[in-house]
């Protein structure tokens, strides 16, 4: 069973809500994982989707009343009470066509989202996927403007390396100085975390909590539970509408709600 949720460990008003919504009978919140927007001919690790296929995906939720946000935007407003409307975005790594070909379909659909940018890489690459191919991540202008541009940025850690793996030191830094350094970037408050490849533990899940962050994603996070240990759905270019209504079904039936969220 979960710990309760420790008040002192929300730093932000939006947390603060978080922290006090433990509801009885809420479902699991909604939480769709994306990566890179653009070519997918080459893609061994499954992660890209084209412009077409997310704008198709965004559609979909709209035709059933629902709206993608931002994951601070669906916490606050289960905080409160609602969110049944709303499906969390997300998009991990902080790849540039992010800018040029995700954000186009979010906003043309009136959706939101998050992204999580890796603040020891930027303007770098994915070099950390073996096969490749080779994508161009967001510079620090790239990430400023696409904060401007109302979407939340998170932390997916320095240098998108295992937690689970790592020294407590390695630990440590990962989680703290890259919200640190993401803050002073964008200038305004970094919420959340996302797991490098989807990779929590008890360890990686106390590191990011005493490093401030109101909640943390990962992929699927077995027995923890809590804000700081949300479940996400991957989607990817196969998924058409009735992939995506399986999906979230298995999703809300294997899922129980975490507690505080």
């Amino acid at each position: 069973m979960a710990s309760p949720v420790d008040s002192a460990s929300f730093p932000t008003p939006v947390a603060a809500l978080v922290a006090g919504s433990v509801r009885r009978a809420a479902p699991v919140p909604r939480v769709a994982m994306y990566h890179s927007v653009g070519d997918c001919s080459e893609d061994p690790y499954r992660i890209t989707v084209t412009p077409e296929r997310l704008g198709r995906q965004l559609a979909w939720l709209r035709r059933r009343g629902l709206r993608g946000v931002p994951v601070r935007e669906l916490l606050a407003a289960r905080a409160r009470g609602g969110g049944g409307d709303l499906v969390g975005l997300t998009f991990d790594d902080g790849y540039a066509d992010f800018l040029t070909a995700a954000l186009p379909q979010l906003r043309r659909h009136g959706c939101g989202a998050t992204l999580f940018v890796l603040a020891g890489r930027l303007g770098g690459d994915n070099s950390w996927d073996p096969l490749g191919p080779r994508k161009p991540l967001l510079t620090a202008e790239g990430v400023r403007r696409a904060a401007a541009e109302g979407v939340e940025i998170g932390s997916h850690g320095l240098t998108h390396v295992d937690l689970t793996r790592s020294g407590d030191l390695v630990l440590k830094t990962e989680a703290a100085e890259s919200r640190a350094l993401l803050e002073e970037l964008t200038g305004g408050p970094v919420d959340g975390f996302c797991y490098p490849y989807g990779a929590v533990d008890a360890r990686a899940v106390t590191a990011v909590r005493e490093a401030g962050y109101a909640y943390a994603c990962a992929i699927d996070p077995g027995a923890l539970a809590g804000p700081h240990a949300l479940p996400r759905l991957h989607v990817g270019q196969n998924d058409t509408a009735w992939r995506l209504e399986l999906k979230l079904l298995v999703h809300r039936v294997r899922r129980r709600r975490p507690e505080g969220v």
